[in-house]
């Protein structure tokens, strides 16, 4: 890995160990690595693969949502979002070596089919 300083890289390194738990390093390193989710989200938008939600009155756009280690995806009701975020969700499990547990996921929708939440929900593997 290597660290990004004013937008240049580092020189590559090998991390050796891990944090202990407790370390109050470890939330700032999980935000370290989570940047790279916000970052694919980011791109995915830009290259319309992802439509985002717009909400209000003012029509705030918005699609990710995060806090400490908790990560909320708002996306319009289309087969095409819930490919892409799963093709997201792998990429950054992969980059990351996080394991993201779809069983512990939830799905929710707002003015969305019954029938389309469940079928979503399937796709991801999470529940309702």
């Amino acid at each position: 890995m290597f660290v990004l300083v004013n937008e240049s890289p580092t020189k590559e390194f090998y991390p050796m160990r891990g944090l202990r738990q407790g370390d109050p390093l470890a939330p700032f390193l999980f935000l370290v690595v989570v940047e790279g989710l916000s970052r694919l989200v980011r791109q995915a938008i830009k290259s319309n693969m992802l439509t985002r939600v717009k909400m209000g009155r003012d029509e705030v756009d918005s699609c990710l949502l995060q806090f400490v280690d908790d990560t909320v995806f708002m996306c319009e009701d289309l087969f095409s979002n819930v490919f892409t975020l799963k093709a997201i969700l792998r990429c950054f499990k992969l980059a990351s070596r996080l394991k993201i547990n779809f069983h512990k996921s939830m799905m929710a929708g707002v003015n969305v089919a019954r029938s389309n939440l469940e079928f979503h929900a399937k796709c991801l593997n999470c529940n309702l």
